[in-house]
C-alpha cells in the first residue's frame, strides 16, 4: 500500500478538539511519539489509525487522506457498516482479500450501495422541479435554496456592491434608518412614510415604485424598519445586477425568478447593515457571539445568523455554517447552507434534535451536538426568533432558528466550549426523517423506513411498535 501522509490536517484536527499530542495518543491507542511523527509527515498513516481516527473524531476519511488504495479500503469499511447490513461487519482483513481477489465485484458493490443512497435521496426529492410533478416535487423555495447552493451562499457582486451603498451613507450606526430614508429620497426620488396598521392590514412593506413611494406598517420595530429600507435600496440600485445573476443561472423558472430576486435583494440588505470585513473580524474575536453581533451592528438575531452562511470570501472565510428557520410544526421556513452537510440539505424533521425543543425555552440558545448515521457529527444551536404580530387576534408568530457546523470547527464557536473541552460529550443520534432513517431502536420513530424492513417479534415490544 502507498505511503499515506496526513500531517497538516492532522494536526488541524488535533487543534480543532483543543487536545495536546499525548491526549490524542491516549484516544487512538497509540504513543504520542506516533503522532509527532504523523503530523511532521514521516510517518505514513495506517487503516488502522485512519479507522481509529474517523471513529473517535467523527470525520471523513476521504478529508484526511488521498491515497485511492486506502480510499478504497477506507470506502469499503464504511460501507459495510451501514445499518442497512445486519450483523457484524467484515473485519480489515477480509475486506483486504476482497480487494486483492475480487476487485471488480468489490467495485459493483460499492456501486451498488452508491445506488441505494440515490434511490433515498430520490425518495426524498421525488419530482421534477421545473415541471412541479412528483409527490415531493421542489417548490420555489427549493429551487432558489439550489440556486443559492450552487454559488456558496456568496455573492461577491453584490458584496461589492453593498460596500460602495455604505460608504456613500452619511452617519453612524445607529442614525442608518435616517440615511436610508435620505439617500432612497436624494438617489432614487423614494419617499418612505411609517404607515398605521389600519391601513396596512396585514403587509408589512410596500414599495410602489411607480408612485416612488414607500410605505412601512408600524408593526415592524425599528431594526426591521432599517432592513425593509436596505432591502427596497437593492432592488432600485442593483437592478441589473440582479437580473445578471439571475439569467445566469438557467435553472431558475419564470415562477422562481420573483422570489429570487426577493432573495438576492436581502443579501443586499444583510450586506449593507453587516459589512463584510468589520462582521467577520468580530465575529472571530467574539467567538461567534451571536448577542453581541447583532448590538454592535443594530440587527436581529436571525439576520446575524443568515449572515454568518454568507462569510464564504476566498482568503476571508469564517466558520462554514448551515441556517434553518422552523415553525411550529416542523416546517422548514428559510434554509441556507454554506456546507456541504446532508443535515442542511434535508435535515430539519428530525424530533431528536432539539431544535424543536427550543420553542419550550424562549429566547434562550440551546446547544447540542448531533450525529447522522453515515455523515459525521456537527454543532448546532437553537434558539426563537419572533415575527411581528399586529393585535392580540393574531396567533403567536414564534419560530425557531438554528445555526449548525461541523465538528472540526468546535474550538472557533465559544458556545460548543463545554463540548470540545469534555472527553465525552453526549452527542443525539439523529436523522433526516423516519421515512429514510435507517437508525434502529429509536424511541422517537414515527415511520418504518421505506427502503429497510425493521424486525417485528411477536413475543417482544420494543421501543417503538414499528420493530422489537
Amino acid at each position: 500500500m502507498k505511503k499515506t501522509l496526513i500531517g497538516p490536517q492532522l494536526r488541524q484536527l488535533r487543534r480543532a478538539y483543543n487536545q495536546t499530542q499525548a491526549e490524542m495518543a491516549r484516544q487512538l491507542g497509540v504513543s504520542a511519539s506516533y503522532i509527532n511523527l504523523l503530523e511532521n509527515n514521516q510517518r505514513s498513516l495506517s487503516v488502522k489509525v485512519l479507522m481509529e481516527l474517523t471513529d473517535a473524531y467523527g470525520v471523513d476519511w476521504r478529508k484526511l487522506v488521498n491515497d485511492n488504495e486506502t480510499l478504497l479500503l477506507s470506502e469499503l469499511r464504511a460501507t459495510v457498516r451501514d445499518p442497512i447490513f445486519a450483523g457484524a461487519p467484515p473485519d480489515l482483513q477480509e475486506l483486504r482479500a476482497a480487494l486483492d481477489h475480487a476487485p471488480r465485484l468489490v467495485d459493483q458493490f460499492l456501486q451498488l450501495h452508491q445506488n441505494h443512497r440515490s434511490l433515498l435521496d430520490t425518495l426524498h426529492h421525488a419530482g421534477d422541479p421545473k415541471s412541479g410533478a412528483g409527490v415531493l416535487a421542489a417548490s420555489p423555495e427549493s429551487v432558489i435554496h439550489d440556486f443559492f447552493r450552487k454559488n456558496k451562499n456568496h455573492f461577491a457582486a453584490l458584496e461589492k456592491a453593498a460596500e460602495d451603498a455604505r460608504a456613500r451613507l452619511e452617519g453612524g450606526q445607529d442614525d442608518l434608518y435616517a440615511t436610508l430614508k435620505s439617500q432612497l429620497l436624494r438617489d432614487h426620488d423614494i419617499s418612505v412614510a411609517v404607515v398605521s396598521i389600519d391601513a396596512m392590514t396585514d403587509t408589512l412593506r410596500i414599495f410602489d415604485a411607480d408612485q416612488r413611494r414607500v410605505q412601512l406598517s408600524e408593526a415592524l420595530d425599528p431594526i426591521n424598519r432599517t432592513f425593509q429600507l436596505a432591502h427596497v435600496l437593492g432592488l432600485v440600485s442593483c437592478t441589473y445586477l440582479i437580473d445578471d445573476l439571475i439569467a445566469a443561472d438557467g435553472s431558475l423558472s419564470n415562477i422562481a425568478h420573483a422570489r429570487c430576486r426577493v432573495e438576492l435583494a436581502n443579501y443586499f440588505a444583510a450586506a449593507l447593515l453587516m459589512p463584510y470585513a468589520p462582521f467577520l473580524a468580530l465575529a472571530e474575536k467574539t467567538h461567534y457571539d451571536l448577542d453581541r453581533l447583532a448590538a454592535t451592528f443594530t440587527t436581529s438575531f436571525e439576520m446575524v445568523c443568515q449572515r454568518l452562511t454568507t462569510l464564504q470570501r476566498k482568503g476571508a472565510q469564517g466558520v462554514p455554517f448551515f441556517f434553518l428557520r422552523i415553525d411550529r410544526a416542523g416546517n422548514v421556513t428559510k434554509r441556507f447552507n454554506a456546507t456541504p452537510f446532508t443535515l442542511a440539505e434535508q435535515g430539519g424533521s428530525c424530533p431528536v434534535w432539539n431544535i424543536h425543543t427550543a420553542f419550550a425555552t424562549p429566547g434562550v440558545i440551546v446547544p447540542q451536538l448531533v450525529e447522522l448515521p453515515d455523515s459525521g457529527q456537527f454543532f448546532t444551536i437553537s434558539r426563537t426568533t419572533d415575527r411581528p404580530v399586529i393585535s392580540r387576534y393574531h396567533h403567536d408568530r414564534r419560530l425557531v432558528v438554528a445555526l449548525g457546523c461541523e465538528r472540526a470547527q468546535l474550538q472557533r464557536v465559544g458556545y460548543a466550549r463545554r463540548f470540545h473541552m469534555a472527553e465525552n460529550a453526549e452527542i443525539a443520534e439523529i436523522g433526516i426523517n423516519c421515512h429514510i432513517c435507517t437508525r434502529q431502536a429509536c424511541a422517537q420513530r414515527a415511520h418504518e423506513p421505506l427502503h429497510r424492513k425493521l424486525p417485528i417479534d411477536a413475543n417482544r415490544r420494543g421501543s417503538t411498535r414499528y420493530e422489537s
